[in-house]
């Protein structure tokens, strides 16, 4: 028995260490590339766009790369779906329940659009059982072209927008010695992210063996909200700073990195692909989905993420997590607390919201008329 509770204890320690190495690693390469980038004289709002808002999805890319290459695929699929789970109702609710998140029409009418697409497009490529490198093309090429979306209309942005991100990112010295400790600041970040995810996905997948539970629930649990802790540190200091436009915009950039740019990759490096679990077809990318698009209500109304929604995001998140841990342990509350979450929590909040959306255009439309 001692052996075993060791064994667990160490697996625990993997997971811990491991997540805070992603999260070293990940600051890092963000700060010196963002510093790098803004040095050799790309703009601010540019790196801001592209740079801090992928670079958070850093970990899921190191976790997804190394879930795949050590043989723990489920891992790989279960961080991508969580992280933009939690992304959207942990992450923007605990935000908003800070301060009440203001949401670009930008945001609105391109971003959270595109970002539904994309989760539309994941299930229906995952809808056989497996991303190959051939579903991971056009989601590579959609990165590339969100990118280049995203530079065009960064130096298209408001004098506001443009002041927050700027003084986020000051430019530095255009120095040589500066741009070397940028380069092995970045090269060290790389590393560290490397080992981190190594030993998180070995952590994790020794505790999935010992508690009986699937790879997938680890990677829709422990992995994801680990992984999805930069987003949270990132969103926070918006919010205090009174950022709170960025704060939005790096979660919904963010999820599109973790869609296309991290199964993308992940696809390329996996010699068959990447198997997708049937659980994960069944529940968990349908959720994602969801999430997605009820993002897109939140935040047409008034433009902006108010705190008792951000309350009702936390609220699921809290809700979505209790149902997979009572799931993944045969708990008999499982069917109970799936029959009154779909046969009243959710038809309720989204009578709420339809009338709060009802409301809206009625208020927008009013002046108009008159």
């Amino acid at each position: 028995r001692r052996p075993r509770e060791r064994t667990g204890h160490m697996s625990l320690l993997a997971v811990v260490v491991g997540l805070v190495l992603l999260a070293v690693g990940g600051e890092l390469v963000v700060r010196g590339a963002s510093r790098l980038a803004v040095s050799v004289g790309i703009r601010p709002v540019v790196v801001g766009l592209t740079v801090v808002a992928f670079g958070t999805s850093l970990p899921e890319l190191a976790v997804t790369v190394g879930s795949v290459m050590g043989g723990s695929p489920d891992v790989a699929v279960g961080n991508v779906v969580g992280s933009n789970i939690y992304n959207i109702l942990l992450v923007l609710g605990m935000g908003a329940i800070v301060a009440p998140l203001i949401v670009q029409q930008r945001i609105v009418r391109a971003d959270v659009p595109l970002l539904i697409g994309a989760s539309l497009l994941f299930w229906a490529l995952a809808a056989d059982g497996r991303i190959d490198r051939l579903d991971g093309l056009p989601l590579l090429l959609l990165l590339l072209g969100y990118v280049g979306v995203a530079v065009r209309n960064g130096r298209r942005e408001r004098r506001d927008i443009r002041d927050e991100y700027e003084e986020t990112l000051p430019p530095g010295p255009r120095t040589g010695e500066r741009m070397v400790m940028l380069a092995v600041i970045i090269a060290g970040g790389l590393l560290i992210l490397v080992a981190g995810s190594q030993i998180l996905v070995a952590g994790a997948s020794d505790i999935a063996r010992s508690l009986g539970v699937s790879e997938l629930v680890i990677g829709l649990t422990v992995v994801a909200i680990g992984t999805t802790m930069p987003e949270i540190m990132t969103t926070i200091v918006a919010v205090v700073r009174d950022q709170r436009d960025i704060a939005v915009g790096n979660v919904v950039g963010s999820n599109l990195f973790n869609l296309l740019g991290v199964i993308g990759i992940g696809a390329f490096v996996a010699p068959n692909g990447i198997p997708v679990a049937p659980a994960a077809l069944a529940f968990d990318i349908p959720i994602m989905v969801v999430v997605a698009v009820a993002l897109l209500p939140v935040t047409f109304v008034g433009s902006a993420i108010r705190r008792w929604k951000g309350a009702v995001f936390v609220s699921y998140a809290v809700a979505y997590t209790t149902y997979l841990v009572l799931d993944a342990t045969d708990h008999r509350l499982a069917a109970g607390f799936t029959f009154v979450m779909g046969a009243f929590v959710l038809p309720l909040t989204v009578l709420t919201f339809l009338t709060v959306v009802t409301r809206e255009v009625r208020a927008r439309r009013a002046p108009s008329s008159g």
